[in-house]
C-alpha cells in the first residue's frame, strides 16, 4: 500500500523560510516522478514543482527562484525548500506521486502552509 506522509508546514512571517518534507512507503520511490501540488481557498489546486526520476525539476513561474524541489532516493523522500514566503503562498500543499505506466497516481494528505503579511 502506498503512503504519503507531509511534515513541515506551519506559519511564518512573509520572507521567511519553510522546508517541507514527504516520506513515500509502498513504492519503488525511484522510478516514479515526485511533485508538490497546492491548493489555496477558493482556488484550483495547481502544480507547485515537479521532480523527475532523472532530477530534473520543473516549476510554477509564481515560485521559481524562491522553491527548490529536491529528492533521496535510498531514504524514499521528497523536499521543497520554500524561501522569501509571501501571504500569496498561503495553502494546503500536498506530495504527489505521478502515474507511471499503468501506475495511478497517488497524493499526500496535505499541509497547512500560512504566510502572514
Amino acid at each position: 500500500q502506498v503512503q504519503l506522509v507531509e511534515s513541515g508546514g506551519g506559519l511564518v512571517q512573509a520572507g521567511g523560510s519553510l522546508r517541507l518534507s514527504c516520506a513515500a512507503a509502498g513504492i519503488i520511490f525511484s522510478r516514479v516522478d515526485m511533485g508538490w501540488y497546492r491548493q489555496a481557498p477558493g482556488k484550483q489546486r495547481e502544480l507547485v514543482a515537479r521532480i523527475f526520476t532523472s532530477g530534473v525539476t520543473s516549476y510554477a513561474d509564481s515560485v521559481k527562484g524562491r522553491f527548490t524541489i529536491s529528492r533521496d532516493n535510498p531514504k524514499k523522500t521528497v523536499l521543497m525548500q520554500m524561501n522569501s514566503l509571501k501571504p500569496e503562498d498561503t495553502a494546503v500543499y500536498y506530495c504527489y506521486i505521478f502515474p507511471r505506466g499503468t501506475d495511478g497516481d497517488y497524493w499526500g494528505q496535505g499541509t497547512q502552509v500560512t504566510v502572514s503579511s
